[in-house]
């Protein structure tokens, strides 16, 4: 691969700390779930969380003067990229343990999305993935293994929920690379505010046939609500359309490795959920296989 992460290139500071800021954003998801989920349906929820982001980004758009796509064509690649990696993906969870599927086994299904993307990025992009990287990343699918083995188990009723995130691991596969490929040069702003809005209205039509569509607007749902929202389909995807836009493909989905592992702990501080030896372990594992993943190459010695 030609490209490094923010870590591994120079630029402004902040853009040094953009991996790591994203892993702990993008943990707190199943934690909002969790919050949220007993008082909305999960295409109800969804539908107001993005309705409410799409609304805050285009009023947002507009006062900062942010420019808009001109052609039709950058719209419609706009709308699909968002479509796949906010509406197939975050539906697909949700839905999932909606349907009774266990976080861990919905995080180690969603945790495939490296090797998925390093396999299919050499033939979309040209990247070269290099014995180390395919190692690192086998070692970091090896650790998410073991963070969430403790607490798998499979049953009948799962079959849904086990379809559903896997049809929630090929959005967000599929949405890094079109996003890469033909949204590179969208303003974050704007361009987030389409996605948004045309993943609302794709949402709100299953929501309608599927669910009730009632909600408890008690504290907690707020909570989720706001948090959801604002730091995770803000921060959080801003951040990753930065990593997007400046490092290879298989290398900004390889920290995703470090989202059940980074959610396991959260969940421990927040709601005591213990952790185990296997996966205190596994975290080591991951986390050796994500800096395998990203090691910047040493460049050759001058010989003579």
């Amino acid at each position: 691969m030609t490209q490094q992460l923010p870590t591994s290139t120079g630029g402004p500071d902040w853009l040094r700390l953009t991996p790591g800021v994203f892993v702990l954003l993008w943990s707190t998801g199943f934690i909002g779930a969790k919050f949220g989920l007993p008082y909305a349906e999960p295409l109800t929820f969804l539908t107001i969380r993005l309705s409410l982001v799409a609304l805050i980004l285009a009023v947002a758009a507009l006062v900062m003067r942010a420019p808009w796509p001109r052609r039709w064509t950058d719209v419609g690649h706009i709308t699909i990229a968002g479509l796949l990696v906010h509406g197939v993906y975050l539906g697909g969870v949700f839905t999932g343990i909606a349907h009774g599927l266990p976080a861990g086994i919905a995080a180690l299904i969603v945790g495939l999305q490296p090797l998925l993307t390093a396999a299919a990025s050499g033939r979309v992009f040209g990247e070269r993935v290099s014995g180390r990287q395919w190692l690192g990343l086998t070692l970091g699918l090896c650790g998410v293994l073991l963070v969430v083995w403790e607490n798998l188990s499979l049953k009948a009723g799962y079959l849904t929920g086990i379809a559903l995130c896997i049809a929630a691991l090929v959005g967000i596969t599929a949405g890094t690379l079109y996003q890469k490929r033909f949204c590179g040069g969208m303003d974050l702003r704007s361009g987030t505010a389409i996605q948004y809005a045309a993943t609302s209205v794709g949402l709100v039509v299953f929501a309608w046939q599927l669910e009730t569509m009632q909600v408890k607007w008690t504290g907690e749902f707020l909570f989720a609500l706001v948090w959801l929202g604002l730091v995770l389909s803000v921060g959080a995807v801003f951040l990753l359309y930065v990593l997007i836009r400046r490092g290879a493909a298989a290398q900004v989905a390889s920290l995703f490795y470090l989202v059940p592992p980074a959610t396991a702990v959260i969940a421990y501080l927040m709601f005591d959920e213990r952790l185990g030896m296997l996966a205190l372990a596994g975290m080591a594992v991951t986390a050796l296989g994500v800096a395998l993943v990203n090691r910047k190459p040493q460049a050759a010695r001058p010989t003579g």
